[in-house]
């Protein structure tokens, strides 16, 4: 199978990043699925019942990091 990859930089106020979070919650709680559209396509991927999660915060002299990291 070929690797696609979508990835996207933005800068956010904070309100419009938790929306964004929490629309992915959603996804996760309510569907099998997560969908992301990009570019007038739509990708959609099934997500089993259990998954591996990971939360890493780094913490700089000028910059923060918080990573969320989902997989299966």
């Amino acid at each position: 199978m070929d690797l696609i990859e979508i990835s996207e930089k933005q800068r956010l106020n904070r309100e419009a990043v938790a929306g964004r979070l929490r629309a992915i919650a959603d996804m996760l709680s309510r569907h099998n699925d997560v969908e992301f559209d990009r570019g007038g396509l739509r990708f959609t991927v099934p997500v089993p019942d259990e998954v591996d999660f990971k939360i890493e915060l780094e913490i700089g002299e000028d910059e923060r990091e918080l990573e969320i990291e989902i997989t299966w």
